[in-house]
């Protein structure tokens, strides 16, 4: 039989053999897809950004502003007079309501931009410009103690003791800024690091207990809130410490001129260094937590602390130093009042609330540097603008510390601002599905 007739036998060394065929490839891995199923092609940049776009905080926190600003709006209809009033005939002419709505409303909100942003009724551009230098003073410490509080977040702590911070942290500066005469520039320099070591120490305590003993740092900043209250209270009423010489008032003296903080635009606008102070802390966070081996040492306690321990992190040491730096920022704020906005002296109430407020801020801003100087900037124009939307409009000005919890309350409930935007979940999007992998084993 001939070479061509002969049927062939096994596959010849020429021949690529197939799998089952060969011994040396008993085992091969193939992708295969489902029966019946189609490649899915994978999804375009477009397409990545927008889900990026939709299912992050960013998005969140600016719809919970939204939010809150149309039931704002509503509260701000529903104390109208003139909507109440029109309103009693409703059904018979429903326009006169309508109108009235709106006129409240804008009125409002066109109250609050001018007396936040700039007012056009003004003459000069210098005049107009004024309502945003002071959403600016209002800012400044708003952003400095968002920055602490938002620190001591990134670490996995819940500092709420900021009022306490900024109270030592006044105190000591204060009391350098009217007892002491020293150059200019030296002793605001002086006074401005007096109380930065306030507020850090009087912070660090709390983080020490933590550390050292395991006190929760929530108890531990409330009471320590209520020490330097009582603590400072105490020394305003006592001759020779913080009261002024001669004043019966719980009231220290007026700030040395040679201590207060310079204005940044002139006599006529309120905004002084604590401003430029505020941004430097903001760049300094940043830096911290984003670039420096101490930020990342921080990110990894408050992401798993048992997993940074055994990483040979000291976390004790972590929850000192975050609380250091943390009070210090609140200090700073402390500082801010005293040395830029409150100079003729300074009572028990000096931390006005911004202790509190800065939680708002710095969960607004998502605990990140910019974005609590975002969102001081937001609470600034609030309480700038609150005032001019009560003087112009005659709105209560408790509807702006509505709005304001509000935006707590939206930040806190992300699944509620989905629901009502329709935005998609970000644990439910879609994935690109994975090839699946077999094995193949001859059969003996």
């Amino acid at each position: 039989m001939s070479d061509a007739q002969t049927p062939k036998g096994p596959a010849e060394p020429d021949e690529p053999a197939t799998p089952s065929a060969d011994p040396a490839a008993a085992q091969t891995l193939t992708s295969a897809t489902p029966a019946g199923s189609a490649e899915v092609p994978p999804p375009s940049r477009w397409h990545t950004m927008w889900q990026q776009i939709v299912t992050g905080n960013a998005l969140i926190s600016v719809l919970s502003v939204v939010l809150a600003l149309i039931v704002g709006a509503i509260m701000i209809a529903f104390t109208d007079e003139n909507v109440q009033k029109t309103s009693v005939y409703f059904f018979a002419r429903p326009g006169d309501t309508f109108v009235a709505i709106w006129e409240s409303v804008s009125g409002a909100y066109v109250a609050l931009f001018q007396g936040a942003i700039y007012n056009f009724r003004r003459d000069s551009f210098a005049d107009g410009i004024k309502p945003l230098t002071e959403t600016l003073t209002f800012a400044t410490p708003l952003i400095a103690g968002g920055l602490g509080v938002g620190l001591a977040f990134r670490v996995g702590m819940f500092n709420i003791g900021g009022r306490g911070q900024m109270l030592i942290a006044a105190s000591v500066a204060g009391w350098i800024a009217f007892g002491f005469d020293l150059p200019v520039g030296l002793h605001m320099f002086v006074a401005l690091i007096g109380g930065l070591l306030g507020g850090a120490l009087w912070g660090g305590l709390a983080g020490l207990l933590k550390a050292r003993t395991g006190a929760h740092e929530v108890i531990v900043t409330i009471m320590l809130n209520y020490v330097a209250f009582y603590l400072v209270s105490w020394m305003l009423r006592t001759p020779g410490l913080l009261q002024a010489p001669g004043s019966s008032n719980p009231k220290t003296p007026a700030m040395k001129d040679t201590a207060v903080f310079f204005d940044l635009l002139g006599p006529q606008y309120n905004l002084h260094f604590g401003f430029i102070l505020a941004v430097a802390a903001t760049i300094l966070v940043w830096w911290i937590l984003s670039r420096s081996s101490l930020g990342f040492r921080f990110r990894a306690v408050g992401e798993n602390p048992n997993a940074a321990r055994v990483a040979g992190i000291n976390v004790p040491s972590m929850y000192v130093y975050a609380m250091l730096i943390s009070g210090a920022l609140l200090g700073l704020a402390g500082v801010s009042q005293v040395l830029g906005t409150v100079t003729t002296g300074f009572t028990a109430g000096i931390d006005a609330g911004i202790g509190f407020d800065a939680i708002t801020v710095a969960l607004l801003g998502r605990s990140t540097p910019w974005g609590i100087f975002a969102a001081g900037i937001l609470f600034g124009a609030f309480k700038a603008g609150g005032f001019s939307m009560q003087a112009a409009e005659g709105v209560p000005i408790d509807i702006v510390l509505v709005v304001q919890s509000l935006i707590v309350l939206f930040i806190a409930a992300p699944p509620l601002v989905r629901t009502i935007f329709r935005l998609p979940d970000p644990s439910k999007t879609p994935k690109r599905p994975t090839p699946i992998v077999t094995k193949e084993v001859e059969a003996k």
